[in-house]
């Protein structure tokens, strides 16, 4: 007679606990829809405000023009060079410039205009391999705008991603407390028709209370998450986005790590923009190099003097050959070959230096890749023990075979299992993230 009047009570009170994968009980507020609603935000979206948005992308497309401009600069030296000249003199006339080195001029008033110019014979190779220097610096500095675009895409896509999972915990939380209050008006009813004890009542209870601090600690994570989100995309307040789950195959890594590792040498911009700089460096010690042979420039000069002295000629103009042969200047070329020399062995070791580190970056994001596919499985399977366990102790607390404690050790095992599946499915697309941006394929 009371094993029946237990289950009249308990089917007048409710038919089961709400299962997460069911449809919602009591209406239960998440974060996510606790304030107005925000507008949706797809991956693809924030990545596009991030690199608009962050002044570094600017930074860097400045640093590739400015190194265009110097290629350019340098290029000059092979295309003549002409000025024109306006000049007016009023002087003693007949006398003698004498304190202007050993030259002793005649000075005249005149009035004359002309042109001249100069063009580069020949240097021997210098302004060429200062050209290719130049050249290689334009195109590190390309490379080097592209890394900092694949360093804010991983920024953005890494906020993004844990926004994700913090609305997922956080959805988790809610499913816990709808669970709970089932849990806990069965318990009370069940306790006012006298088949339950006060203490099944506050075992419930606290049960109940546990579910609101994790949801509390749910919804400031995802708030947290928010603002950090936020902020990387050039927000100075928190947006109330509403992230989009993108579609993302859950692929297994690739099972050797050394094709990652030569494909990231080969993709990565970090690697490519120092081994042009090391390649800018090789020319321009070539080019210091070259400051020992000689400068061959050819020159000329034209011009009128409508106004001038009787002696002196209505017009000008010459041309010529001009050969510079360096002698001695105090061992400066050579201390400048030394300089450059030592220069480009620096770039070759920072090179080197940065390829031992690409690799083992690559290794380790392989590493942890292959780790967190792992885990999926692990999770996935814990989570489905815990819901047999879960599932097991319900019917158990309902025919009375066992107490109040361990349907609740079975509730919270369920819990931690939705958490630690939850955060094994968003670590492994981080990680994968993360792999892809150490080999260089972050578009």
């Amino acid at each position: 007679m009371r094993v029946a009047l237990w289950f009249c009570v308990l089917v007048l009170t409710t038919t089961s606990i709400a299962r997460p994968q069911e449809k919602p009980g009591p209406p239960v507020t998440t974060p996510a829809a606790s304030r107005a609603a925000g507008r949706s935000l797809t991956i693809e979206e924030a990545e596009a405000i991030g690199l608009k948005n962050n002044p570094q992308i600017t930074v860097g497309k400045l640093r590739a023009l400015q190194a265009q401009e110097h290629v350019r600069e340098v290029r000059s030296a092979w295309l003549p060079t002409i000025g024109l000249e306006l000049t007016a003199v009023g002087a003693q006339e007949g006398s003698r410039l004498a304190t202007e080195y050993l030259t002793v001029g005649r000075l005249y008033s005149r009035l004359a205009g002309g042109a001249s110019a100069s063009q580069l014979i020949t240097d021997f190779g210098r302004t060429g391999n200062l050209v290719s220097s130049s050249r290689y610096e334009a195109k590190a500095a390309d490379e080097n705008a592209v890394a900092t675009k694949q360093e804010i895409i991983l920024a953005v896509d890494q906020a993004f991603y844990n926004t994700l999972e913090t609305k997922a915990l956080a959805q988790v939380a809610a499913e816990t407390i709808r669970a709970r209050h089932t849990l806990l008006d069965q318990v009370q009813a069940l306790t006012d028709a006298k088949l339950k004890s006060d203490l099944d009542l506050s075992f419930a209870k606290v049960d109940m209370a546990r579910a609101r601090l994790l949801q509390l600690d749910a919804q400031n994570n995802y708030d947290a998450s928010l603002s950090v989100l936020s902020a990387i995309l050039g927000y100075p307040d928190r947006q109330e986005f509403v992230p989009v789950e993108p579609p993302m195959q859950m692929t297994p890594p690739s099972p050797d790590a050394a094709p990652l590792i030569q494909q990231a040498l080969e993709l990565r911009p970090e690697v490519r923009g120092l081994r042009d700089e090391v390649s800018a460096a090789e020319k321009f010690s070539r080019a210091e190099h070259d400051l020992y042979w000689p400068t061959v420039n050819a020159l000329g000069v034209v011009g009128q003097v409508p106004i001038r002295n009787p002696n002196i000629p209505s017009w000008y103009g010459a041309a010529g050959v001009n050969i510079n042969i360096p002698v001695f200047n105090g061992f400066l070329f050579s201390a400048r070959a030394k300089t450059a020399d030592y220069g480009t062995e620096l770039k070759r070791k920072q090179l080197q230096d940065l390829e031992d580190n690409v690799a083992r970056d690559v290794r380790n994001a392989w590493l942890d890749s292959g780790k967190a596919f792992e885990r999926l499985s692990v999770t996935q399977q814990l989570r489905e023990q815990a819901l047999l366990g879960l599932q097991l102790a319900e019917a158990r607390y309902k025919l009375g075979l066992s107490s109040i404690v361990e349907y609740t050790q079975a509730e919270l095992q369920k819990t931690d299992a939705d958490i630690q599946d939850t955060d094994a499915h968003y670590r492994y697309l981080v990680s994968q993230i993360q792999l892809a941006y150490e080999m260089g394929l972050t578009r």
